[in-house]
């Protein structure tokens, strides 16, 4: 009995995994042949919350995982890309969207697997469409997801003479309140530890298809695996903002409300309703979780607003907080990586805060010179800091990002960001230089002439412009604009020359001391080459 056991456990356990992997694969490949338009679903949440509701739906069919869509929401509200009203109705769709695998692998599919996964093979080989080779993992995810459940089902058998197993199951639907609990707590730690209510859900499908679990019996763990599913967010929000960690509490709250509701007033209902549209357990089980998340949504989105104050009371953020300055990062966070589209979006953001950073440091460095201001100084060398910081730290996510499943067009984005990142930071080397110069300026007492000053200001609003230009050129990939860059960086280059041959003359003349024009030597050079640097940004948007 114990080998019998042991084979029963292994086998379940073999066809689990190719359930798991079939669903990531099948994921990956929806995900990457919606591409763009993921990023466009999420835009669409800014018009209202049925919206939100629709798109978090829409999302968890893509990823097969409402714990995968919680857990980028809670990413996406650390992020600043949504708020908490619009994350409520995301979590709410998130969880009607995961029904869609229960009523998957509900219907029998078993016999199209070997034929999907034939067709995704030859598509993956034998294709050179890259369009077309973005649905071959759909195919074979969707051959192996039905292996792993036939595996389960048949491992599962068996287990129908095991007299204590199944005395176990059948009390699961006793309407006792203790087989209640012990039920929903059983949902809760099976889809807590598998990090998956889909794949709990398999299970649990899997057991109704071998004859070992009715649907009264299932609907009360399928309840706790609603609960278990939020675990996974929760322990992603540590470490992360306050609104953030409300995010992944908000989900918590609306499946343990959902859930106390229909253990009160309508399981009955619920399972009298399943029982009279199919007398399939295991269809009986995919509409009834269908009915749960459908029912939870339509009863608690009204009162959306009430759950978002509740969380807010619960996690208070303080007077502090609210007026803290951020600083550095602001756009990246790891759970966004689930959806690489919406991940390249949001590190090209990054990178835009992280140059117009360089930005204000090459501005305060310059009005530092031409004020005599060492306070702006200063603050240039502590924007530099956080500059290089982040260039580290973009970098770092930029390598995470190219080692998920995004498409040809997006690695090679990819690639040149990596470049710009580069560019970016030595910009803020310049400023960095410029400041330097500003405060030998001003501890030396140095005097430069009027046409000094005038050269270099009209050098300087030329670099200016280019490099801000650049990051217009970047965030619109605006290819006219970057054609402009070049021009203007050629030009940029010849005024160099020109000024350092007119300030030699000006040297050779004794118009202007020695250590001044050592000075106005070095600050041209430092802008002749941010001008390099902004032009590079554009060569980068022209061939990406």
């Amino acid at each position: 009995m114990n080998s019998m056991g042991a084979m029963i456990a292994l086998q379940v356990f073999g066809g689990l995994g190719l359930f798991l992997y079939g669903m990531t694969l099948m994921s990956e490949g929806l995900e990457k042949a919606a591409g763009n338009k993921l990023k466009q679903i999420i835009e669409a949440l800014t018009r209202n919350r049925i919206v939100a509701v629709v798109v978090g739906a829409a999302v968890t069919m893509v990823v097969q995982s409402s714990s995968a869509t919680t857990v980028m929401v809670v990413g996406f509200v650390n992020a600043g890309i949504m708020n908490l009203t619009q994350a409520i109705g995301i979590i709410m769709g998130a969880n009607i969207g995961t029904t869609v695998t229960a009523q998957l692998v509900s219907i029998n599919l078993t016999a199209l697997a070997p034929v999907t996964i034939g067709i995704g093979v030859v598509i993956k080989l034998f294709s050179k469409n890259s369009s077309l080779k973005k649905y071959a993992d759909i195919f074979i995810g969707f051959g192996i997801l039905f292996l792993g459940m036939d595996t389960m089902k048949h491992a599962m058998k068996p287990l129908r003479e095991y007299e204590g197993f199944t005395t176990l199951l059948t009390s699961f639907g006793s309407g006792r309140l203790i087989d209640t609990a012990l039920a929903i707590f059983t949902g809760f730690a099976i889809t807590a530890i598998v990090q998956s209510s889909s794949a709990t859900t398999g299970i649990l499908v899997a057991l109704a298809g071998s004859g070992l679990l009715n649907i009264y019996a299932a609907f009360p763990i399928l309840l706790g695996t609603n609960i278990g599913t939020c675990v996974t967010a929760m322990i992603s929000s540590i470490g992360a903002s306050k609104t953030a960690k409300r995010a992944a509490l908000m989900h918590l709250l609306f499946n343990v409300m959902g859930t106390l509701i229909f253990i009160i007033l309508l399981a009955g209902p619920t399972i009298k309703l399943v029982t009279y549209l199919d007398s399939n357990s295991a269809r009986q089980l995919a509409n009834a979780h269908t009915i749960f998340n459908i029912a939870n949504t339509l009863l608690l989105l009204p009162f959306a607003g009430l759950i978002v104050k509740m969380v807010e009371k619960i996690i208070p953020e303080t007077e502090e907080e609210e007026i803290e300055e951020i600083k550095g990062i602001k756009y990246l966070d790891d759970r966004i990586l689930e959806t690489p589209s919406i991940a390249l979006l949001q590190v090209t953001k990054e990178i835009l805060h992280m140059g117009n950073l360089a930005k204000l440091s090459y501005a305060n460095a310059m009005n530092s010179f031409m004020n005599n201001d060492i306070k702006l100084a200063k603050e240039t060398f502590k924007i530099e800091e956080v500059i290089n910081l982040m260039e580290r730290e973009i970098t770092e996510y930029l390598v995470k990002l190219s080692n998920t499943s995004v498409s040809q067009n997006s690695r090679e984005r990819i690639d040149g960001l990596f470049s710009t990142i580069n560019d970016i930071e030595r910009v803020g080397d310049h400023a960095d230089n410029i400041a330097e110069l500003s405060i030998e300026k001003g501890e030396k007492f140095l005097a430069f002439s009027d046409s000094a000053i005038e050269e270099l200001k009209d050098m300087s609003e030329k670099t200016i412009l280019s490099f801000s230009d650049s990051l217009t050129c970047l965030k619109e990939a605006d290819i006219k604009l970057a054609q402009k860059i070049i021009e203007r960086e050629g030009e940029i280059d010849v005024l160099e020359k020109t000024l350092r041959k007119k300030h030699i003359k000006r040297l050779s003349e004794r118009k202007c001391q020695a250590n001044s024009g050592v000075i106005f030597l070095d600050i041209i050079s430092n802008l002749e080459r941010i001008g390099d640097h902004a032009s590079n940004i554009a060569y980068a948007v022209i061939y990406e």
